[in-house]
């Protein structure tokens, strides 16, 4: 008999551990999923969106008289301060035609003059009775109409002011000659183009929002601006012009940032990338986007509670960027949503929570903020932010 127990002794241990490994892995029965701890995070929301670079000041400088071009004092490309002569259109010729103007008013003066000696003369012999009523009207006639030619003439005089001083054609404000249209000894007409001046210091952004973000934008309000010729350098500029309408085509607001350009490394018609910052929000609940599944009822996310059991939730998303999505209601900070697995479950499911090496873990945390930019949706070419049904 002894030697009987002693055999079954190997047997019955070996049950028993069998027993204990099957006792274990029951505990452990579930489906394997991996699960990570809800961080908070400070959301930076931006609105972006595309525009262009503008001129504040451009002008396309025309002719105000006609005549031959007899002199061009700056090039192309050359810069310019108001009140410096640009070009001359045949001054030479108005300088002639206000002498002859000046001397056409010194006559109807002297002409008003004399009128005056015979009025007086024609009144002093009509008081004697000596000249008749209608030679003193006459007389009167001849001084009034003496008095006309003058007024004439000195508006012509005024005029031929007026051209001499057209004929220098100056810059209206500081600037660069863009472009010049004419040269020396060409004939020009009047309102005929001459050059082009444009102004780069400052320059300004134009940019349109979309309908929903219309409220978010105030004059004086910071742009970060973006352009292709200098990637890594972010230009600062501020809002100063917000349309008083929306755009009844396009359902956007039109807005301008002015930005300062001393080293006018910035030139009208640039492409640009604009971004507005319009609010910051700390501790906010963000999942990675996988976590999120689409039910019938909307979007759902698996958290894991006490007893390794999957709790289903219906959450309400936000905004997302860089695989996260913004978890306005559902969910909140600490605690433990399910990212892989979720697909199989059903709210009380027993879960099996394993590392990504596939190592049981009881709960697999996620510690520590970051800050995450996150731009609202925009009309454009500019790439928004998606929002999950």
């Amino acid at each position: 008999m002894t030697a009987r127990r002693l055999a079954l002794a190997p047997a019955l241990v070996l049950g028993l551990a069998l027993g204990c490994s099957d006792h274990v892995e029951s505990e452990r029965a579930g489906t394997p999923v991996t699960a990570e701890r809800v961080a908070g995070h400070r959301v930076v929301e931006q609105i972006q969106a595309t525009g262009e670079l503008l001129a504040v000041d451009e002008a396309n400088v025309a002719a105000e008289v006609s005549g031959r071009i007899t002199a061009l004092r700056v090039d192309e490309g050359a810069p310019v301060h108001t009140g410096d002569v640009v070009l001359e259109i045949d001054r030479e010729r108005r300088e002639l035609e206000l002498a002859n103007e000046r001397a056409n008013v010194a006559g109807a003066r002297s002409e008003i003059a004399q009128q005056n000696r015979e009025l007086d003369r024609i009144r002093s012999l009509h008081e004697s009775q000596a000249a008749s009523q209608a030679q003193l009207d006459a007389a009167r006639t001849r001084l009034g109409t003496a008095q006309a030619k003058l007024a004439a003439a000195e508006a012509q005089l005024g005029l031929a002011e007026l051209a001499l001083r057209d004929a220098s054609v100056t810059a209206p404000f500081d600037g660069l000659v863009a472009r010049r249209f004419v040269s020396v000894g060409d004939h020009v007409s009047e309102a005929e183009p001459l050059f082009d001046l444009v102004a780069l210091d400052p320059i300004e952004v134009e940019f349109h929002l979309p309908e929903r973000d219309s409220g978010r934008v105030a004059i004086g309000d910071e742009v970060a601006v973006r352009v292709a010729p200098f990637p890594d350098q972010v230009f600062r500029a501020s809002v100063h012009v917000v349309s008083p309408r929306i755009d009844p085509t396009t359902r956007t607001l039109r807005v301008k940032a002015r930005v300062e350009n001393a080293s006018q490394m910035l030139r009208p018609g640039l492409f640009a990338r604009v971004e507005l910052g319009v609010a910051v929000r700390d501790e906010v609940p963000m999942i990675p986007e996988q976590a999120v599944l689409q039910r019938s009822d909307g979007s759902v996310a698996f958290v894991v509670r006490e007893g390794n059991r999957a709790e289903r939730r219906n959450v309400r998303l936000g905004v997302i960027r860089e695989g996260l999505a913004e978890v306005v209601s559902g969910i909140e900070v600490g605690d433990h949503v399910i990212v892989r697995g979720g697909s199989r479950l059903v709210d009380g499911s027993v879960v099996d929570v394993r590392r990504a090496d596939g190592t049981p873990v009881d709960v697999l945390q996620l510690g520590g903020d970051s800050e995450i930019p996150v731009p609202s949706p925009v009309a454009g070419n500019s790439k928004p932010a998606r929002s999950l049904p």
